[in-house]
């Protein structure tokens, strides 16, 4: 691991400076900006002479071109042309806020985008302010962080840990990932069965992070990939919504020469910035367990408007966790295999467990699984340890999709459960209690690697998580009687009640009344005309008796109040009469319906005829209710059945410590 703790310490050490005019939550305001500046500062130490008088030498060129040139004066893709620079700034403490501000105005366009995304100025007049600021800029000139002293991946480092501290009360999807877990997704990532693509002369490939964050996931891949292939250069993008994790990422990409503009700045859902592009890799740990309800309108606008051509085709989940919406858009961003780009592409995503069984059949989660597992896109699942994280200690799954699957492993899915592969810290950091050490990164890209059954290992079909939910009807069987009792609870019923609801006004609204009331009364003496002790067991019968009833005493009455007077004057009677809505089909009864999952791999009516009909033997299948589902259930494949301690044996455990419990009364009594 590399040292990074001794400069984070040093400029946290800063941070304490600030206590009283900032709230510890506000340290990071002022702090990551100047990190930044002083970072850039000491980039262009080397060349800042040389750029000045260049400067005046090229002052008639146009702007565009005397950027080109100072430039390449500069050897970096930024240069500044301000007299300024830290040292100098402390030599005129009178004017250090408009002499910090011209050197911030000294910087080329790209480098300036950064720290006007940063807000500094504001920053600038509070510290001033509070005769804060000589002494932080004097402060941070004391540290060097020239490349040469403190490397990109070093700085990398020292950027996220001072995020995290200034962030330790965030909300659970503001994590920020952990290296180790970097490093296995990366690991994860690059582990192709061919691993002749990695190791081409010269190969370029590109990476994309829709979540962006710092940059993190970007250098540990960049720097993988550099380990197995000094000639490669691995092209990295990403996209990130909060400017001030999007400022970082920015001048990391501009300090080690790459071009800053593969960042950038918006919601990846509503406002994709590469719409038109294509990755070889793809790696993310999106927010999770966030509600996205505040954009749902332009997300399901995509979804139902363009389909399968834009990014949600699948579907959408509930608006209260977005995961699988990243998870799509990612998908959508795959190169797919053709002559051209034989590999196709590879993703790595962390998610939480609510993407694996979240939603029953027919919901827009299980219907996202169904896509990427009918599509064979899913190439294996692993499972974390608990408490990796710093602001959230839940279970955590590296899920790693592919359009372009080995021969051997077409149609398969490899679930890891790494659980267990961990190391308890010395020292907690917010909630991250466990790393993951080299040596088990190492046995757990391993066993991912090895595809082969194993204690932390299974292999399963594509088809064994999917499932047919069958929906069981049984039929409706009730009897009626016209006792006063069933005749009461017509009375209750809407639309026998609604009788007598005007739908007009004035006069004409009264007549209503009137005669709704009237009709009542009528059919409620029809009712009391009839045998109240006799207990008819079929409906149409006894519809056939109601209705020629109402017609001998002169009475119209409308379906919806036959269909009321029906319900109000009948109970369930398991020995009733099936009740029929037509000739052919039985009216199934709702109190009674029941559905079934019934797994991909077994016969729907064999299934049926095994599990259901010994035990209700008149029930059939709605087929134009069933529905494909899908779920991933990885804790209940691992589990291990712990065998119950004999009642004897707790006995004896019990005995034992009542004699112990004895023995310290005594000594206390004396």
């Amino acid at each position: 691991m590399i040292n990074f703790q001794d400069k984070v310490s040093f400029i946290w050490s800063i941070a304490e400076v600030l206590r009283g005019p900032y709230k510890p939550e506000d340290y990071g305001k002022v702090i990551l900006p100047l990190a930044v500046l002083r970072r850039f500062d000491c980039v262009l130490e080397s060349t800042k002479e040389y750029v000045l008088s260049s400067k005046k030498q090229y002052e008639n060129l146009a702007e565009e071109a005397r950027e080109q040139v100072l430039t390449r004066v500069s050897k970096q893709n930024f240069f500044n042309t301000s007299n300024y620079d830290f040292n100098k700034l402390l030599s005129d403490s009178d004017n250090i806020a408009d002499n910090l501000r011209d050197y911030i105005r000294g910087f080329s366009k790209v480098a300036r985008d950064i720290m006007d995304h940063f807000d500094f100025d504001r920053q600038i007049e509070k510290l001033e302010k509070n005769n804060l600021l000589y002494l932080t800029i004097k402060r941070f000139s004391e540290i060097d962080l020239h490349p040469e002293i403190v490397s990109n991946v070093e700085m990398g480092y020292v950027f996220e840990e001072l995020i995290r501290r200034f962030n330790e009360n965030a909300e659970a999807g503001d994590h920020y990932t952990p290296r180790e877990v970097i490093t296995l997704m990366t690991h994860l990532l690059f582990a192709h069965d061919d691993q002749e693509i990695l190791h081409k002369p010269g190969l370029t490939q590109t990476l994309y992070d829709c979540a962006a964050g710092t940059g993190g996931m970007g250098s540990v891949a960049q720097e993988y990939l550099k380990e197995h292939n000094p000639t490669a250069h691995l092209e990295f993008f990403g996209q990130e919504i909060n400017d001030e994790s999007y400022a970082i990422c920015k001048a990391d990409l501009l300090i080690k020469g790459e071009d800053a503009s593969n960042i950038r700045l918006g919601n990846t859902l509503t406002n994709d910035q590469f719409a038109n592009e294509k990755f070889d890799y793809l790696i993310s740990n999106p927010p999770y367990g966030v509600d996205w309800k505040s954009f749902e309108k332009p997300i399901k606008d995509e979804s139902e408007t363009l389909g399968y051509k834009g990014r949600f085709g699948p579907g959408t989940p509930r608006t209260s966790d977005g995961q699988l919406l990243f998870l799509l858009h990612l998908l959508s961003k795959m190169k797919p295999v053709s002559a051209e780009n034989p590999q196709g592409s590879r993703l790595a995503i962390i998610m939480n467990g609510s993407p694996l069984f979240t939603g029953d059949a027919g919901s827009g989660e299980s219907e996202i699984r169904r896509y990427v597992l009918e599509n064979d896109l899913v190439e294996g699942i692993v499972a974390l340890p608990n408490d990796l994280f710093y602001n959230t200690g839940i279970a955590t799954y590296i899920w790693i999709l592919t359009n372009n699957k080995a021969p051997l492993t077409k149609g398969k899915v490899r679930l890891v459960n790494a659980v267990d592969f961990l190391k308890k810290m010395k020292k907690s950091m917010g909630n991250k209690r466990n790393e993951i050490t080299s040596n088990q990164i190492d046995e757990i890209v391993r066993l991912y690697g090895d595809f082969r059954e194993h204690e932390h290992v299974k292999i399963f079909d594509n088809e064994d998580f999917g499932y047919s939910k069958i929906t069981v009807e049984r039929p409706l069987r009730i009897n009626f009687q016209a006792s006063e009792k069933r005749i009461a609870r017509v009375l209750e019923q809407k639309a026998f009640s609604n009788l007598a609801t005007p739908k007009k006004k004035g006069d004409a609204g009264h007549f209503e009344i009137e005669e709704g009331k009237k009709l009542q009364t009528q059919i409620v003496y029809v009712l009391r005309q009839l045998d109240q002790e006799q207990l008819y067991k079929n409906r149409e019968e006894f519809t056939a008796i109601l209705k020629k009833a109402f017609k001998d005493a002169g009475i119209t009455v409308s379906a919806p109040v036959l269909k009321a007077v029906l319900s109000g004057l009948s109970e369930k009677d398991e020995t009733a009469d099936i009740c029929m809505k037509n000739k052919t089909d039985q009216e199934p009864d709702s109190d009674l319906r029941d559905t079934e999952s019934v797994p991909l791999k077994k016969d729907i009516q064999e299934y049926f005829t095994r599990e259901v009909l010994p035990h209700v033997p008149d029930a059939w299948i709605d087929e134009s209710k069933t529905k494909i589902g899908y779920e991933i259930p990885f804790t209940r494949q691992f589990y291990k059945y712990t065998a119950l301690r004999s009642s004897t044996e707790i006995m004896e455990e019990i005995r034992v410590l009542e004699a112990e419990i004895a023995e310290q009364l005594k000594k206390v009594m004396g």
